[in-house]
């Protein structure tokens, strides 16, 4: 077996690609569903934590994640403000995330460029945290503990943390039923070619895990209320709320 991409690897692929990540139509355009995982996630959020100030996007890539969510908080006069803060490896999709977040919000804007494996979060500093197609990227399983205990963590009291994201399937069989019906959704959207290259990627850089799995974890670190939101095939959006103090 071929080892996975670096980060680095990762970073000047997601480099090359900033305009496709920019448009809200079309920037998870391989993932099933994606206007609708988009639409569900950003509309939880915003019900459950409608006085929220305070957004982290881990991967945010060009911020269309934050951008959906900043309207779903109108403000009458101006602009909803809010804090964002957007992570991402990529320093392209930073700085246009940055730019298209800024004419959204009167809060502050914050990019932070790194891996979520090595940046201090800090403690309760997060009203929403959002993880779009990105948490795929961990490795071992004490990557994913480690990387969801710093999310618990970071949140407020009363916050909620949304995954939108790949996953696998425990059994092969299933696995190997859905993965097909994937590469037809692939197939269909474009054709062979572009299938086989959004496979061949996958099977380079990412290392999805069980939705399961996933929701086991979120409890695991002390979430204690979990919510499946959607799910289609390989694709699922999910998340945990934070108990009020």
């Amino acid at each position: 077996m071929n080892p996975k991409s670096t980060v680095a690897q990762i970073r000047e692929r997601f480099d090359q690609d900033v305009e496709r990540f920019s448009n809200l139509a079309t920037g998870q355009s391989a993932t099933i569903d994606a206007p609708l995982a988009l639409e569900l996630i950003t509309s939880t959020a915003a019900g459950l934590n409608p006085h929220a100030t305070s957004v982290l996007d881990i991967g945010c890539g060009a911020g269309n994640y934050t951008l959906k969510l900043l309207s779903k908080f109108p403000a009458s006069p101006g602009q909803p403000k809010m804090d964002a803060t957007l992570m991402d490896l990529s320093r392209p999709m930073l700085d246009r995330a940055v730019a298209r977040v800024s004419q959204a919000t009167a809060g502050q804007v914050t990019a932070w460029q790194g891996d979520i494996r090595e940046l201090n979060l800090g403690d309760a500093s997060f009203d929403i945290i959002l993880a779009a197609a990105v948490l795929h990227h961990l490795r071992d399983e004490a990557e994913w503990r480690a990387v969801f205990t710093k999310i618990f963590r970071a949140l407020k009291p009363g916050g909620s943390f949304w995954i939108s994201d790949l996953i696998e399937h425990s059994d092969p069989q299933v696995q190997a039923l859905m993965w097909e019906r994937y590469g037809d959704y692939l197939k269909t959207f474009k054709d062979e070619t572009y299938r086989d290259g959004v496979f061949a990627y996958i099977a380079q850089e990412d290392s999805p895990r069980p939705l399961l799995f996933q929701i086991d974890l979120l409890r695991a670190v002390g979430f204690q209320s979990v919510e499946i939101l959607h799910k289609n095939s390989c694709f699922a959006a999910f998340g945990g709320i934070k108990a009020k103090a």
